[in-house]
């Protein structure tokens, strides 16, 4: 079962995955200013109302945008960067010999090595297998004669809410992959 609900901000900026408690909490305060996807997510229920004999119920969208606004604009914020992202967004692929590979041998590594200042970044780290990072090691990939068979990039605020890789319904994936640049690497 689903239990996650993709929180936006009133323009429909992806903000947070949150519970079904926080956003029945959203619904309860009256701060959802809209929502979406094919059908609630869950319908919560509450205590009996002694007068009218009904019982109080909440139903929860997988998609609910909240009224305010961000104190930051969040497309300036960059995606925090973690290995699973990272070889998702490069779809498992080496960034020296092209192949596919599982997950377990990938790794995440450093265009400019990391002994020698290359930061842990979207655009100094690409997916690559054993063999090409152990041939490549404590060097460029000029160094190397290695090109890359293509660049990094940083992911969009939507993109990264999809490359995490949490289990969602298909009505919010196709929510967010609507909205993917035209040059994502995720379509």
């Amino acid at each position: 079962m689903h239990s996650t609900v993709l929180q936006l901000d009133i323009q429909g900026t992806p903000q947070a995955w949150i519970g079904l408690e926080e956003a029945a909490l959203h619904y309860a305060t009256g701060s959802v200013a809209w929502e979406d996807g094919a059908g609630p997510l869950a319908t919560l229920r509450g205590g009996w109302n002694t007068v009218t004999g009904r019982q109080s119920a909440i139903a929860v969208a997988p998609i609910v945008a909240v009224r305010g606004h961000a104190r930051r604009n969040l497309f300036d914020i960059v995606p925090g960067v973690t290995k699973s992202k990272l070889l998702r967004r490069d779809r498992h692929t080496c960034a020296y010999c092209g192949q596919v590979f599982g997950e377990r041998d990938l790794q995440a590594e450093h265009i400019v090595p990391d002994s020698r200042g290359g930061p842990y970044t979207w655009m100094n780290l690409v997916t690559a297998c054993g063999d090409c990072n152990a041939r490549k090691g404590n060097r460029t990939p000029e160094e190397a004669c290695m090109p890359l068979v293509y660049l990094p990039y940083v992911p969009t605020r939507f993109e990264s809410f999809l490359l995490e890789g949490r289990r969602i319904r298909a009505d919010v994936h196709a929510w967010l992959a609507a909205r993917l640049p035209k040059h994502s690497r995720l379509h």
